[in-house]
């Protein structure tokens, strides 16, 4: 695996603690591993492909809805949703297996300072503070918002099988007629749509926060998710959350 830190000057002489020389050169941190920056333009890309032909799907629009038509635009949106499932379970299983930055626990508060930067975090959006939590990878507050995604990914998918079975598709028809059951197909229909709402909210609220930050911090974090790279300065590693002496010493 690359190093996870290598710094952008000449390297020093061996036993030089560079780490704590020039507190504000910026250093080349690797953050992002290719199962996270892969994934995540999978979903993004799926997410645009299911929230058009879904759309169309509910209320045909430009294009006469004719049964190729139809047919062409629900084989499409299944292709997308399935390439989709599969993008979650590699992130999921990415949970376990990748770096400090990737894990389970980079999402889910596990100290005291985490669970509170949340707040501080939001703060920051609301224009109550002037300072950003310091975190190398997620802060807690994207983390929370991935979550929600998650979840609503997970509603999106269940309740699309269990719509794709009313005309008899599988596994739709057999797995998930329990929900058919249960709520009724115009109930899945509208959290369905709903939840497609609010994936587009929750991505466009992620743009606007990743283009602010990566103005405001200019490390990289927009290029990050096709390099795997952030440029950092070596106070701001060793003060971060996430940071520390450790992460220029073992790598990751």
């Amino acid at each position: 695996m690359t190093a996870a830190l290598e710094a952008l000057t000449p390297s020093q002489p061996a036993g030089v603690d560079t780490l704590h020389e020039e507190p504000g050169r910026r250093l080349r941190i690797y953050i992002w591993q290719v199962p996270v920056r892969a994934t995540h333009w999978v979903t993004a890309g799926c997410i645009v492909v299911l929230s058009l032909t879904g759309g169309y799907i509910a209320d045909p629009f430009l294009l006469p809805a004719g049964g190729s038509t139809m047919m062409t635009a629900r084989l499409i949106h299944m292709v997308a949703a399935i390439t989709l499932l599969a993008s979650g379970l590699v992130r999921t299983w990415w949970l376990l297996a990748g770096n400090r930055f990737s894990r389970w626990s980079a999402f889910i508060p596990t100290s005291r300072v985490q669970a509170t930067e949340l707040f501080r975090q939001a703060g920051f959006y609301m224009f109550l503070r002037r300072e950003i939590p310091k975190v190398l990878g997620h802060n807690q507050l994207a983390a929370a918002a991935y979550l929600a995604l998650f979840f609503l990914l997970l509603v999106e998918t269940v309740t699309g099988f269990a719509l794709d079975g009313l005309i008899g598709s599988e596994p739709g028809a057999t797995a998930f007629g329990w929900l058919r059951e249960l709520l009724g197909p115009q109930t899945i229909r509208l959290v369905h749509h709903l939840s497609m709402w609010a994936i587009l909210a929750i991505a466009l609220f992620h743009v606007y926060s990743t283009v602010l930050v990566d103005h405001l911090e200019r490390n990289g974090l927009v290029s990050s998710m096709f390099s795997g790279y952030k440029f950092v300065p070596r106070d701001e590693i060793i003060e971060s959350r996430d940071g520390g002496v450790d992460v220029s010493e073992r790598g990751e």
